[in-house]
């Protein structure tokens, strides 16, 4: 039995090449698994996840060149309340403006190929949502689930 304050935590590192997206799912999915969750709660942190590290390579670098020499860096938390936090990060352009990026249906995708539902989704399927960015620096998505 596990201590009140215990919290177990990972960090991982990959390249943002989009094939990386489903690692990154499955490696959150796979550490709140410890929690015995339901199916449900897998899948909705799944989606979740896909959306902020599906920002970070088609928005936070997308200036860059060869994405895949950019990093996408998650830090993830289960504590013993059960509230598993994920944090998304990148080094990109960071978000000018967090609360209009945040509107349903805003996207910066000049060519339309994006809906800009991204974070309305996050905010349905975690309890918590934060954003915090610094333009030319990076952004860092903060999940929270109770599983």
């Amino acid at each position: 039995m596990r201590k009140q304050t215990e919290k177990n935590v990972f960090k991982a590192e990959f390249p943002a090449k989009s094939v990386n997206e489903r690692f990154a799912r499955s490696i959150v999915a796979s550490f709140a698994a410890q929690a015995d969750p339901a199916v449900s709660v897998i899948a909705d942190v799944k989606t979740a996840v896909s959306e902020a590290v599906t920002n970070c390579i088609v928005h936070a670098y997308r200036d860059r060149k060869d994405r895949a020499k950019c990093t996408v860096y998650i830090y993830c938390s289960l504590d013993a309340k059960r509230r598993l936090t994920v944090k998304i990060r990148d080094k990109g352009v960071g978000i000018e403006d967090v609360q209009k990026a945040m509107q349903p249906l805003y996207t910066t995708d000049p060519d339309g190929e994006r809906s800009g539902m991204g974070f309305a989704v996050m905010q349905n399927l975690c309890d918590r949502v934060k954003v915090s960015s610094r333009p030319g620096k990076g952004t860092v998505v903060t999940l929270i689930r109770a599983i």
